[in-house]
C-alpha cells in the first residue's frame, strides 16, 4: 500500500456548546494517498467541515492522532502547526476571506512574502493569470465579482504549491457556471502540481469528479468508496 500523505487514527472532536459538550467527530480513521482526490459528503451537521479542519490542523482533535507528511499534527504546538500549514497546506473556503484593503495581487503575494519567497509578486501574478485574472491584478475585492474573488482565493491557496489542498464548499456562494469554472481550476491544481485534494461538498456531481468519495453520518464514516475506473 502506498504510504499515506494524510492519516487519521481514531480521531474524535468534542466542542463546548451553550448547553455543554457537543461531540462532532467520532472515531474517524482514514488514510489518504498522495495525489488522491477525495470528496467528503454527508448531510448538514455530519461533521464534514470539522473533519476537514482537523486534517489541516485548523482545529485540534480531542482524541486520536493525525499524521500529515510524517508530521504528527496532534503533537505540534500552535507555531509549528502554523508553519506546517504555511509550507504544505492550501485552504479554500466557501467565504473568500480576502483582505479588503489589499489588491488581488497583494492578497496572493502577501502570504508568500511572509513565508520568505523572494519571487512572491511574480509567483502571485502567474497564479492569477492561470485563473484568468491577469486583467484584475490591481483591483480590490470590493471591485470583483464573487467568482473573481473565489479565483483570487484559489490563486492564494495554489501559489505556495501546497502538497495538500483542502476545499470547504468552494462553490457554495457561486452560481452554477461560475462554480464549474472554480471546480475545473481546483482539479487542474491536482493535475498540474500533484496536490492531494480533499473536497467538502453537498453537490453529488462535484463529489463524483473525485476518485474517492467518503460519506459522513453523525460524525462517523458511513461509507468510503473509490470510483470505478
Amino acid at each position: 500500500m502506498d504510504h499515506p500523505i494524510l492519516s487519521l487514527r481514531h480521531v474524535g472532536l468534542t466542542l463546548e456548546g451553550n448547553a455543554g459538550p457537543v461531540t462532532i467527530l467520532r472515531d474517524i480513521s482514514l488514510n489518504v494517498k498522495r495525489g488522491e482526490t477525495v470528496g467528503l459528503i454527508g448531510p448538514s451537521g455530519s461533521g464534514k467541515s470539522s473533519a476537514l479542519m482537523v486534517m489541516g490542523g485548523l482545529e485540534r482533535a480531542s482524541s486520536g492522532t493525525i499524521t500529515a507528511m510524517d508530521h504528527d499534527l496532534t503533537a505540534m504546538g500552535e507555531d509549528a502547526l502554523a508553519r506546517f500549514r504555511r509550507d504544505h497546506v492550501g485552504v479554500v473556503f466557501q467565504s473568500f476571506h480576502l483582505i479588503p484593503t489589499l489588491t488581488a495581487l497583494e492578497n496572493v503575494a502577501t502570504p508568500l512574502e511572509l513565508a520568505g519567497h523572494k519571487d512572491a509578486f511574480d509567483r502571485a501574478e502567474a497564479e492569477l493569470e492561470r485563473v484568468g485574472l491577469s486583467h484584475r491584478l490591481h483591483h480590490a475585492p470590493s471591485e470583483l465579482s464573487g467568482g473573481e474573488q473565489q479565483r483570487v482565493a484559489l490563486a492564494r491557496a495554489a501559489a505556495p504549491r501546497p502538497d495538500i489542498l483542502l476545499a470547504d464548499e468552494p462553490t457554495g456562494n457561486l452560481d452554477g457556471p461560475t462554480g464549474e469554472v472554480i471546480m475545473d481550476l481546483l482539479f487542474d491544481l491536482n493535475t498540474r502540481h500533484g496536490a492531494t485534494l480533499i473536497l467538502v461538498t453537498h453537490a453529488p456531481e462535484l463529489a463524483a469528479r473525485c476518485g474517492r468519495v467518503v460519506r459522513l453520518q453523525d460524525g462517523r464514516i458511513a461509507n468510503d468508496a473509490e470510483r470505478a475506473a
